[in-house]
C-alpha cells in the first residue's frame, strides 16, 4: 500500500513538474503598439513595387507599457515613440534587416531614471532597425490604442512633435480588389492588425525631414511583450 502511495505522488510531482517546465514565463513588460509608415502596409503588389525605393522610408513607432519593468524600473502607464529614417523602403525583405536614424520621444510624466529605460525599451525593441539615436526628447503624451471593438482605432500626441489618428480597414479602402498585409510589422508584435492612417505626422528635429502623411493604409496596432 505505501508502494501505492509512493508511486502515485511520484506520479503527480513528475506530472506537474511537466506542467510547470510547458509555461512560458511571464512577459517583464507588455503594452500596446502602433506604427505607422510614410507608404501602404496594406496593400496589392503592383502599388507596393511602384513605391518600393521611393516611399516608406519614415515610420513612427509606439510602444505603450500597460505593465511591467525594464531594467529595473517599473514603467506602468508610461510610452515612447521612435521616429525613425532610413535610405529606403522600411520592410523590404530583400534588404532586411534594413537600419535607420531616430529620435526617440519619452513619457514626459517619467523620471529621470524611466526615461533612460524607456529609450533602452524602444531601442531593444526595434533591434538593428535603429542604428543610431540622433536625439531624444521629453514630451507630454496622450496615446489610446485600440480603442473600437475592432481595435483599429487609435490616436497619438506628443506635444507639437508628433500626432497620429488611424480607424480600421473598410470596404471602401480595397483600391484593386487584390490587397494583402504586404508589409509586415518592423518589430517583434502579436495580434497585428493593419488599420488606415487618417493623419500621421512628425514636425520635430534631428532626422533632416518633416513629414507628414493622411488617407494611407499604413498603420499596425499589434500588442507586444518582452
Amino acid at each position: 500500500m505505501k508502494a501505492k502511495h509512493f508511486l502515485l505522488i511520484l506520479f503527480l510531482t513528475l506530472t506537474a513538474g511537466s506542467i510547470l517546465a510547458g509555461r512560458k514565463p511571464a512577459p517583464a513588460i507588455s503594452g500596446g503598439y502602433l506604427e505607422v509608415r510614410s507608404c501602404d502596409v496594406y496593400t496589392g503588389s503592383c502599388i507596393a513595387n511602384s513605391e518600393m525605393g521611393l516611399a516608406g522610408k519614415e515610420s513612427i513607432m509606439v510602444w505603450a507599457v500597460r505593465e511591467g519593468a525594464w531594467k529595473g524600473l517599473k514603467l506602468n502607464g508610461l510610452s515612447v515613440i521612435a521616429v525613425v529614417r532610413a535610405d529606403g523602403t522600411l520592410g523590404d525583405l530583400r534588404y532586411q534587416p534594413r537600419s535607420g536614424k531616430a529620435v526617440l520621444i519619452v513619457d514626459a510624466k517619467a523620471n529621470p531614471e524611466q526615461r533612460e529605460a524607456l529609450a533602452d525599451l524602444a531601442c531593444s525593441m526595434a533591434g538593428q532597425l535603429i542604428s543610431e539615436v540622433v536625439n531624444v526628447v521629453a514630451s507630454k503624451m496622450e496615446v489610446a490604442l485600440g480603442r473600437c471593438s475592432k481595435a483599429g482605432c487609435a490616436s497619438v500626441k506628443a506635444g507639437n512633435l508628433v500626432e497620429i489618428s488611424t480607424r480600421c480597414l473598410g470596404g471602401k479602402d480595397h483600391l484593386c480588389g487584390n490587397e494583402e498585409t504586404f508589409y509586415p510589422p518592423l518589430t517583434e508584435v502579436t495580434d497585428a492588425c493593419p488599420a488606415f492612417t487618417e493623419l500621421a505626422s512628425f514636425q520635430g528635429n534631428g532626422l533632416n525631414v518633416r513629414w507628414e502623411a493622411v488617407g494611407q493604409r499604413s498603420a499596425f496596432l499589434a500588442a507586444f511583450s518582452r
